[in-house]
């Protein structure tokens, strides 16, 4: 390492060989200044602290700085180092305290730390980024939430089995972008991409997910081409730059809830050994509250953790350039320090008026692991939309069958203005799938989970999955079974993507992706839970129906924020619904004025029906979309080439099976 001089104009002393100043306090983190890095570390407990600084990849300090008395201020220790480059160095702090969990011998990360070194025995350790990434002329796309189609994938999984130059990175997701815009989405949710320790895990040795932060502030290292390089930052950069150019917005799946330090018998990697006691939720016997489920619950409304939330969120949204976030189990984000739900939680009411965050989406898993379940009362600041888990479970037990469920269905395609309507349809994020659960088309082939391969003997993952194997359990050859099976799983895309609200699809399940009736994958890092690229192509009549249901529902503003007068509820007999508890048909027609009208009908009893339809109205004619009842391949027509029905007056309706009509103008005879 190349030590430089500094500039004459800064006075210094020296610690350990290096020129040095009192530094400033703010911003937190290593950041440059002319001549050198500004260290700030806070720590309200600790009697002292030391910078240790390290040569690139080296394993041991080539200096350890204590810092000055002097150069504290309140709970702040900083200090400007001159002479360093900071392309070449790495950082940790060592913390002194009144006994555990301060272990002076530990070198901690900083949890300010814009790069993490991502790998090997050193992985923990904090960096500075370069600065000179040239956004051009970058443009958020801002596309209104009722308008968005989110698409939630995972970076690596997304593109670990395709045949890209830099599979499973951030590199390899922009070579996919193509795919993605043919398929009609215009919204990404990553799955977690703050740097995580993906080993993890006592039972596979590996943690997938990566809901498990440890550097909050740091794009995850093995994610990036670029990663042993320590470019990631300018590699995510890139990948929003050219998600942005292809009209595509980018949200994060970010979690505030927890680290990946866990409990007292985890390890202290960051926040244990800098302040324990202000970072998590403590017992009075100073044990930590698990709202989370993994073992810790960070201490979210405390004033200085929330403003490190705040400056997080800041960070990815002025420096990335993302559109919005969704927070995992973001029930947690309104308890107090002893796990009290607050009537006003202040971190909840800071995002939302945030100004830097102001055009950011922001969406909540409205519920923990500790049983707070809040779909429908969220703290919402008429800011934030929820994860509809009500939709999720209501969408599921009509596909299956259940009784009594027709109703509720009628409700949740409207956005559920039970729960919603003060705040309208912008609010819900439909979803009948997702990372967490059964992907699609193992929803409609297995009844129940099977996660053996996970090491907990199948007793991790949820029981109640609301779901139907069409008649056996798992693979079969039985045509019969698997024609059952696409109809369901074209039924389930049909019915979301014709809801109210914002959509959301999870990767693969337009190709038919399978994890075999496992449906806690966090820990399997492979084929399991990677995009089959090769089982696309087999799909692509599946794919190509999935991407004209989104082009259909582009066409049609109707089916994304129409007019609750515009709706008419149908059954067997036009203008007569049946709201009995037996009823397994469902018939709605969306009429947005002009030739903006759909008829959508489901039926999911195992007889087909005939249906008397409404006329269409101003002198338009029925034309049809899609039939998940024809025969195979059960195609959906390209948007605007829709062939009109034969008779105008009634339509067959097969078993299990759903039908979308549009109106066009009459043919003339």
């Amino acid at each position: 390492m190349t030590v430089l001089e500094p500039i004459d104009a800064y006075p210094t002393q020296r610690i350990a060989g290096f020129p040095v100043r009192a530094g400033r306090s703010l911003p937190f983190g290593a950041t440059r200044v002319p001549g050198g890095i500004n260290f700030s570390v806070f720590s309200n407990h600790a009697t002292g602290m030391t910078l240790v600084l390290y040569k690139d990849g080296a394993a041991e300090p080539m200096a350890e700085l204590p810092f000055p008395d002097s150069f504290k201020i309140g709970g702040v220790w900083s200090m400007t180092v001159f002479g360093l480059d900071p392309e070449s160095v790495e950082y940790g702090y060592r913390a002194d305290g009144p006994g555990p969990p301060f272990h002076p011998a530990n070198v901690l990360a900083d949890p300010y730390a814009r790069l993490s070194t991502g790998y090997g025995e050193h992985r923990h350790r904090s960096r500075v980024p370069l600065d000179d990434f040239d956004w051009e002329d970058d443009r958020p796309p801002r596309i209104r939430h009722e308008d968005l189609v989110i698409y939630e994938l995972h970076v690596r999984g997304f593109t670990a089995g395709a045949d890209v130059p830099a599979p499973g990175t951030y590199a390899g997701l922009v070579d996919k972008i193509p795919y993605l815009v043919e398929l009609g989405v215009n919204c990404v949710e990553l799955m977690p991409v703050f740097e995580f320790d993906e080993t993890d895990n006592i039972n596979t040795g590996q943690n997938y997910w990566g809901y498990s932060p440890l550097a909050f502030f740091s794009p995850k290292a093995s994610y990036a081409a670029t990663g042993r390089h320590h470019m990631q930052v300018d590699e995510f950069k890139h990948l929003v730059k050219e998600l942005h150019k292809a009209g595509i917005e980018v949200l994060l799946d970010v979690v505030f809830n927890h680290t990946g330090e866990g409990d007292e018998r985890g390890p202290s990697i960051s926040f244990k050994g800098l302040d324990n006691a202000t970072y998590y939720m403590l017992t009075p016997d100073g044990h930590y509250y698990n709202f989370s489920g993994t073992g810790n619950t960070l201490n979210c409304n405390h004033p200085v953790v929330r403003g490190f939330v705040l400056d997080c969120l800041r960070y990815w949204a002025s420096e990335f350039h993302v559109d919005g976030f969704r927070f995992d189990l973001a029930a947690i984000l309104g308890r107090g320090a002893g796990g009290e739900l607050l009537h006003n939680p202040p971190l909840l009411e800071s995002l939302a008026y945030d100004p830097v965050l102001r055009d950011c989406k922001l969406i909540a898993e409205a519920w923990d692991a500790a049983g707070l379940y809040q779909v429908g009362a969220f703290p919402d600041y008429c800011r934030w939309s929820e994860w509809n888990g009500r939709y999720r479970d209501t969408v599921r037990r009509f596909l299956k069958g259940d009784l009594g469920v027709t109703g509720e269905l009628a409700t949740r395609m409207l956005g559920s203005p039970d729960m919603y309507a003060r705040r309208g349809t912008a609010a819900t994020v439909n979803f009948v799938t997702c990372h967490d659960g059964f992907t699609l088309r193992d929803l409609v082939s297995y009844d129940h989970k099977h996660n053996e391969a996970n090491g907990e003997h199948n007793r991790d993952g949820d029981s109640d999955n609301r779901s139907w194997n069409c008649g056996h359990e798992g693979e079969t050859d039985d045509p019969a079974v698997l024609a059952t099976r696409a109809r369901q799983v074209r039924n389930a895309l049909l019915i979301l993507l014709s809801s109210w609200g914002v959509p959301m699809i999870l990767a693969g399940d337009e190709a038919g992706r399978t994890q075999h009736g496992n449906n806690n994958a966090y820990c399997h890092d492979g084929p399991l839970t990677w995009f089959d690229w090769d089982l696309a192509a087999a799909n692509a009549p599946l794919i190509r129906f999935v991407r004209r249901a989104i082009a259909f529902r582009r066409a049609h503003p109707v089916l994304r924020r129409g007019a609750p007068g515009g709706v008419s509820w149908h059954g067997v007999h036009a203008w007569a619904p049946d709201w009995s508890p037996h009823c397994r048909l469902l018939a709605v027609m969306f009429d947005g004025g002009g030739d903006d009208c759909v008829y959508f009908a489901a039926n999911t009893h195992w007889e087909e029906h005939t249906l008397d339809l409404p006329a269409p109205p101003r002198g338009l004619a029925w034309h049809l979309f899609a039939d998940t009842g024809a025969a195979p391949p059960m195609d959906a027509h390209e948007p605007g080439t829709e062939p009109p029905l034969a008779d105008q007056g009634r339509v067959e309706i097969g078993p299990r099976s759903v039908l979308v009509l549009v109106t066009h103008e009459r043919e003339q005879s």
